[in-house]
């Protein structure tokens, strides 16, 4: 069972345009366009927000090697 051949993709374009009316398609077609453009704006504010945090550990382990007082060795 793989993916749908082009009579299926026709069967099923059919089956939707019964259940939902030409009228109602374009509407549905929006909410989904809508739907997977937040989702992307979402991921990508998710991965920026995680490297704005990663950046921030960083700085501050930086920090806090830098506020150390060096060891001195005795030789």
């Amino acid at each position: 069972m793989g993916m749908p051949g082009g009579m299926e993709w026709i069967l099923i374009a059919l089956v939707v345009l019964l259940l939902f009316g030409g009228k109602k398609i374009p509407e549905l077609m929006k909410g989904l366009g809508s739907g997977i453009k937040n989702f992307k704006k979402a991921v990508k504010d998710d991965d920026e927000s995680d490297i704005v945090k990663a950046d921030e550990i960083e700085k501050k382990d930086n920090k806090e090697t830098s506020d150390k007082p060096e060891e001195t060795k005795k030789v």
